[in-house]
């Protein structure tokens, strides 16, 4: 489970390794025990090794800032992942759904 603190770190850090490939964070929703990503990747980048990217990076540097998060767990992310092309879906409907995440958590 992500605090509060960590939570708004990892969003940081998502940002900043997607900009550095050149992919685009378009909605991000941190939740308690997962994360909604869409993420604007080019045609040629897989999704495993943009999952393994962001899940690479920000474990490390969050296990460095939050020395607690080592005996949090083994694994930080779980190995599983959902990815999917939104193919003719709107920018703002993928949004939308992402940032009503909360409403099934209330």
């Amino acid at each position: 489970m992500l605090g509060g603190r960590v939570a708004a770190r990892y969003g940081e850090l998502l940002e900043q390794v997607a900009a550095e490939h050149g992919w685009e964070v378009v909605a991000k929703e941190v939740m308690p025990d997962h994360v909604h990503l869409f993420v604007q990747v080019g045609p040629t980048d897989a999704p495993a090794a943009v999952v393994r990217a962001l899940e690479g990076r920000t474990t490390r540097l969050l296990r460095a800032e939050f020395p607690y998060l080592r005996r949090f767990a083994r694994v930080l992310w779980s190995p599983s992942y959902f990815a999917a092309s939104v193919g003719c879906v709107s920018q703002s409907t993928v949004r939308r759904y992402s940032e009503h995440q909360w409403d099934a958590v209330a």
